[in-house]
């Protein structure tokens, strides 16, 4: 596939700009020190190539430590190389001594390599020429998906090469870029505790593009800042403008992630709404500025290579140059969380709020397909252009609630306390049998999908109604008191109506099935003597069955209806198990 850009020479100053500001040319790099990239720009490291390569860092460089974590679902551990100019690889200690911590996660989707190479030849440079900067640690997983990259292949049917890479899915079959609430892998489980444990200010992910075509190598997903705290809000535009004027400079210039309204780039950019169950979604709930870099498939590997190695080393630098701000914005967004009263659950893009950007395409048309006869999407290399578009950048609020007190979680559901415990959650544990007064979601109607995805059967557009209830509490359940900096995390996952909450991930799908029946004809007197014995429950009957034409004439629905409004119904069906202190 032919290289695309506006020209050859374009192409070639570009990449020219990029190794003249690499900290370390490859000219001066040895062949034992080279990985297989720099030998063969058509080619990407394996996983044990690449371990090899860290491991060697961590050998003859102590301005770095490689570290391993917990487990994978491929059985190997998940490691992560330290840089510190100071030698500081303590997470604590780092955190004590001021240091800004950026975390940079790779091989998410191994089938998308460009960063595996980027970070082993920038870490390389940067220890090789002493360049680490003194007010920061430098945090890089090599490769998070491990098993996906051991499944080497050519499964990418629209991506420009290299010869062989890894496999999206992990070695459960999993999209671990899906995986980050509901954590059905180990990798996503050590990661958090990577997270957790580090707590970067700054976070990466590295990626390639699918979609359209157009001229630019780098496209960037940043973190919506309508879901950041004000202070980050504020602060992450202009990191990210930083960003841009920098790859421009370096001959790379950048373009907002290209997903689009219509039916081609033209018809208007919608800033990416990234969801918890994404990583850099994930970062977000922690107060965590994240980036989703995604180079475009279609340009060649060696220019989404540089690319790639343009913009972290960017990152770098500049997360560096503003250490103390993203430092100082963070510590308020964290202090603020536990204040907070009202959080926001769901968005919906704001259609009349945009900004004009110009964006470097080709011209589009149709025609006929040689497969089908039908018309097809084409896009005209030989025509490349640069307009103003529309870059819609601003969702509003369609969902709030307001937090309560503190949740009370039955200890029965462990996986979700395991879970809240990971990420930074402080619970205590109730002392004695308590019966509280709380407030009881009842899951009125939800829907769920028709297929499996990565999975579950998810479930979406769930409507609750509250019931304040007196409700039985037992020595070892927990409480979840929300003046924590990880408030959060905790409403986005235990409120129901959360996209990527517990109960959309069919955490509680146990408790959406009655455990107890009756039979209709031993019931039948039974719910004559009810009605005899409760005239306004009989009245109630009566008003029901006037107003639903299926009851009226449904003798079996008439038997469940005064079963469920009798002493006999179960109060847990359809109840969320999570009460709400007021």
């Amino acid at each position: 596939m032919k290289p695309v850009f506006n020209s050859m020479l374009a192409i070639c100053v570009g990449i020219c700009l990029q190794i003249s500001m690499m900290p370390h040319s490859q000219a001066q790099t040895s062949a034992a020190e080279q990985i297989s990239f720099e030998k063969n720009p058509e080619t990407t490291a394996t996983y044990q190539e690449t371990m090899a390569f860290y491991q060697n860092l961590d050998q003859n460089y102590d301005q770095c430590k490689l570290l391993e974590y917990g487990n994978t679902d491929f059985g190997e551990p998940l490691r992560l190389l330290v840089l510190s100019k100071d030698k500081i690889f303590d997470p604590q200690a780092a955190k004590a001594s001021g240091k800004l911590v950026l975390l940079i996660n790779n091989g998410i989707h191994p089938g998308e390599p460009e960063g595996i190479d980027a970070s082993m030849m920038l870490a390389r440079d940067l220890l090789k020429a002493d360049l680490l900067p003194k007010n920061m640690v430098i945090c890089i997983i090599p490769v998070y998906n491990v098993g996906g990259m051991n499944n080497r292949g050519r499964s990418r049917a629209n991506q420009n090469g290299p010869e062989a890479y890894g496999f999206r899915g992990n070695a459960r079959n999993l999209d671990l870029n899906r995986d980050f609430i509901k954590t059905d892998s180990r990798n996503s489980r050590t990661f958090q505790e990577i997270f957790q444990t580090w707590q970067p200010d700054v976070f990466m992910d590295t990626h390639t593009s699918n979609g359209a075509d157009y001229q630019y190598i780098m496209t960037l997903i940043d973190t919506q800042r309508d879901k950041l705290h004000p202070e980050l809000a504020e602060l992450a535009p202009r990191i990210t403008g930083e960003l841009y004027n920098r790859m421009e400079k370096s001959g790379f210039p950048m373009v907002p992630y290209v997903s689009f309204r219509g039916r081609t780039p033209e018809s208007g950019i919608v800033s990416f709404m990234e969801g918890p169950r994404y990583s850099t979604g994930y970062a977000a709930l922690h107060h965590t500025i994240g980036y989703m870099p995604e180079t475009h498939m279609l340009k060649t590997y060696a220019q989404r290579v540089h690319s790639t190695y343009a913009l972290l080393n960017h990152y770098i630098q500049v997360s560096s140059e503003q250490a103390e701000e993203i430092k100082s914005a963070r510590k308020m967004a964290l202090e603020a969380s536990r204040s907070q009263k009202r959080f926001t659950l769901t968005y919906t893009l704001d259609t009349n709020r945009y900004e004009e950007i110009d964006f470097m395409g080709f011209e589009s048309g149709s025609k006929p397909s040689e497969v089908s006869g039908q018309p097809r999407l084409f896009y005209d290399r030989d025509k490349p252009f640069t307009r103003k578009i529309r870059y819609y950048n601003r969702y509003k609020p369609v969902l709030e609630i307001e937090k309560p007190q503190a949740y009370v979680i039955p200890q029965a559901w462990h996986e979700v306390i395991s879970l809240l415990q990971l990420n930074g959650v402080k619970v205590q544990q109730l002392e004695r049998d308590t019966l509280m007064e709380l407030d009881m979601y009842y899951i009125t109607d939800f829907q769920t999908a028709r297929a499996p995805y990565e999975g579950h059967y998810n479930h979406s557009q769930v409507k609750l109604r509250t019931e304040r209830q007196q409700v039985q509490f037992y020595k070892g359940d927990y409480l979840v008191y929300m003046d924590q900096a990880a408030n959060r995390y905790v409403v986005e996952t235990l409120e129901p109506q959360a996209p990527d909450s517990f109960f959309n991930w069919n955490f509680f799908d146990s408790i959406l099935s009655r455990k107890e029946y009756f039979s209709a004809y031993v019931f039948e007197d039974e719910a004559a003597q009810i009605l005899r014995d409760n005239p306004e429950l009989r009245a109630a009957f009566e008003e029901a069955k006037a107003s639903d034409e299926q009851l009226r004439s449904n003798a079996q629905a008439q038997l469940s209806w005064i079963h469920s409004n009798s002493d006999y119904a179960e109060k847990t069906h359809m109840r969320y198990p999570i009460g709400r202190l007021p």
